[in-house]
């Protein structure tokens, strides 16, 4: 309908609310103030700076040195074995839901990765067959089979097939897990790659069909192509037969935006509606443009803050992010979804909305999709979630029915069916293992097709979900999963993850790693809902937005000093986790409380924020946090920034700091100058650099289990062997 839908990852949730004191918590103590010209206040202040240089040699032998002697401490820990044997019959089981995705005629493609297919597989069968215990599938490409033909390490990245037949496809392969894909044309019928067709070289963008004969592309075309971001600025129409250098441009963003890409928007039937190009201004703010038969472009009546989520019925879906009176005179608010008519709103922009669905304030839309009919929508309240079923009127009002599925759970919309209204959504929760239901939007008839075995033995598991009240008030909710005899003395070794940015909601779900891995050997797992996610809707996120980063932080912190008051843990059974932008979460727990943790595992992390927006992706998060190399907003920046507040004679646990070479979005110079600067001023510090896998850490799944088996280790002789006195 509008772009070629992921198949959703099932990450889902069941909870039993307690209830109890909520501790307070003060506001951190703040940071001594930058000195200009101090540490890395400056490129000439950085010592490390020449850790930013990908694969220079010298940069690559201190990775290799480090690589050396972390493993050496922790592949040595004489559990480690059996952690990693137990990581790999897990990450590699067959005994998992494939993820289903519709195609037009009704048959399910599916990506599976196990023991003999490392790489992975993609693959066809109908779904009555899917819904069989044994399902027959078709293979359609095997990336293993394709590496060694072709002599590289590919890593699937999806495939984009032509509506309706689906026969033509789109397929990105990456260069050991890199976001930049290599593009190529395949043909389902013939399960080969088309000569002579679509192939699109290495590049950070995208591509989609137009027509059978004609793709949308927005690549890197050459010098002045690129966004300051990394990302493409140029949309072009490429026609069969022409090389990329002959291609029409269509649009032409800014080189300070994020990025351009095009896109179509089809009706059920495959038809296109519409040919969009959407320009990213910033991460969070941009236009959407049409593509109009004569070549020019118009833009659409938008916010900046909005999105275009599918077309039902011949009704556009959108979700307005910010307050915004439309050009109708109607006035709505961040977090409604609305529709119009689109051929009479693409004609006169001032053709009034029907407002879909307003959440209230401890609501939020998490995920929808559309069937033939109708619109799907899961949607959380207080952290659980529900699916509805909306269709249009006659009168073009809403009507709204629930699907009867188990309740206080997370909940997952997935692939949709535009034949007819069938819709595939994943349940389950912490203690719960995932199940997938087939549901008939039209009728509201469930049915549970698929289900999991446990993977780690829950009896005697509990979920308890709490508040933590932050330094300004704001009430913090967050999950604890634990055996019900847990002891009431402080002594629990105690996993706290969090993330906390760019509106990411940490919906609880069913982790057979974190279970067997940690919970079955008498762990707590705690998930903090801090601001910066989207658990509660835009403004849950936008309240921890640039000058209000802090608060984010300070969210975390009274969740940690809340499972202290509890006596639920204590500083030398508590650890911290996180990656990526919770990797910056967990640098500034580091250096803001220290006093609070003894392990921290800091995943492909950003942490020197006086340079982030000049590493890879990092422009396109100014958005996000703000732009350092403006004053006012650098002074917000550098006062949480870890990097730069790194210092001598602090409470500093050992830390376990990973990344990966090929990681194209955070520049893994972040980590290594952490891990550099850390021991620098003295402190241990376990690095671990994968020089494979991209931001996701793990190009194959024999990686990712020697990733989890590493961090465990880590974690089992910080936090459940007796803690040293330090």
């Amino acid at each position: 309908m509008i772009r070629p839908a992921a198949t959703l990852a099932i990450l889902l949730a069941s909870t039993a609310l307690a209830t109890g004191v909520m501790a307070q918590s003060p506001a951190s103590p703040p940071n001594p103030p930058l000195v200009e010209g101090g540490f890395a206040t400056s490129d000439a202040t950085d010592p490390w700076l020449w850790l930013e240089e990908i694969d220079g040699d010298r940069a690559m032998a201190w990775v290799n040195e480090q690589n050396t002697r972390s493993l050496a401490v922790l592949q040595g820990d004489p559990r480690y074995e059996g952690l990693h044997q137990q990581a790999l019959e897990i990450v590699q089981s067959r005994d998992r839901i494939p993820g289903p995705g519709f195609n037009h005629d009704g048959t399910i493609d599916n990506f599976w990765q196990d023991a003999g297919h490392v790489r992975g597989i993609w693959r066809t069968t109908t779904l009555d067959s899917y819904r069989a215990e044994t399902p027959q599938w078709e293979t359609l490409l095997d990336i293993d089979a394709l590496s060694a033909a072709e002599g590289h390490n590919w890593v699937w990245k999806g495939a984009t097939c032509l509506p309706p037949e689906d026969s033509l496809c789109l397929i990105s392969l990456s260069d050991g897990g890199k976001d930049a894909v290599t593009i190529r044309e395949f043909d389902r019928t013939t399960k080969t790659f088309v000569s002579d067709g679509f192939v699109l070289p290495e590049s950070k963008g995208d591509a989609t069909w137009v027509d059978a004969d004609t793709l949308l592309i927005a690549r890197d075309f050459g010098a002045g192509s690129m966004t300051s971001s990394g990302y493409p600025m140029i949309v072009k129409r490429l026609t069969r037969g022409q090389t990329i250098d002959q291609a029409e441009t269509v649009f032409t963003g800014q080189p300070d935006d994020v990025s351009v890409s095009g896109y179509t928007l089809r009706d059920a039937d495959g038809a296109v509606r519409a040919v969009l190009i959407n320009r990213g201004i910033t991460f969070y703010e941009g236009e959407t443009w049409r593509l109009n038969e004569d070549g020019t472009t118009t833009q659409l009546a938008l916010p900046a803050k909005s999105q275009i989520d599918t077309l039902v019925q011949g009704q556009v879906v959108v979700t307005i992010k910010q307050d915004w009176t439309a050009p109708s005179g109607q006035a709505f608010h961040t977090g409604d979804v609305i529709a119009w008519p689109l051929d009479a709103w693409l004609a006169d922009p001032a053709t009034p909305a029907r407002l879909i669905i307003r959440p209230g304030p401890r609501e939020a839309v998490e995920g929808m999709n559309a069937t033939r009919n109708r619109l799907v929508v899961a949607l959380f309240e207080n952290v659980r979630g529900a699916v509805y079923v909306y269709e249009p009127n006659a009168d073009g009002d809403w009507a709204r029915t629930r699907l009867d599925l188990p309740q206080n759970v997370t909940v997952g919309v997935g692939s949709a069916s535009e034949r007819d209204d069938q819709v595939f959504v994943s349940v389950a929760g912490y203690l719960n293992p995932s199940s997938l239901w087939l549901a008939d939007a039209a009728t509201g008839a469930v049915d549970e097709v698929k289900s999991l075995p446990a993977k780690f033995d829950a009896s005697g598991m509990i979920v308890d979900q709490y508040e933590a009240r932050s330094a300004d008030g704001t009430m913090i909710p967050y999950f604890v999963v634990h055996r019900d005899a847990m002891a009431s003395d402080g002594s629990n070794p105690t996993l706290l993850y969090g993330y906390g940015g760019f509106e990411v909601s940490m919906l609880p779900g069913y982790s057979a790693t974190v279970g067997k891995l940690w919970l079955e050997r008498g762990g707590v797992y705690v998930v903090a809902n801090t601001r910066g996610g989207g658990e509660f809707g835009p403004n849950w996120h936008e309240a921890a937005l640039q000058q209000n980063r802090q608060r984010a932080h300070e969210d975390f912190q009274a969740v940690a000093l809340d499972l202290i008051a509890r006596n639920i843990t204590s500083q030398p059974r508590l650890g911290i986790m996180g990656g990526s932008q919770g990797g910056l979460f967990m640098g500034a727990m580091l250096t803001q409380r220290p006093d609070l943790i003894n392990a921290a595992v800091i995943q492909v992390p950003l942490f020197d924020m006086l340079r982030f927006n000049k590493l890879l992706a990092g422009a396109s998060w100014q958005g996000e946090y703000g732009n350092p190399d403006i004053p006012a907003e650098r002074a917000w920046i550098q006062a949480y920034s870890p990097y730069q507040n790194l210092r001598s004679n602090q409470p500093y646990p050992e830390v376990f700091i990973h990344t990966s070479t090929k990681d194209d979005r955070v520049h893994p110079g972040h980590a290594r100058k952490a891990a550099a600067r850390l021991q620098e001023l003295g402190y241990p510090v376990l690095f671990y650099e994968n020089t494979d896998g991209g931001h996701a850490a793990g190009a194959n799944l024999r990686e990712t289990a020697r990733r989890l088996a590493l961090e465990y280790t880590y974690l089992t002789r910080r936090l459940m062997d007796q803690p040293a006195q330090e």
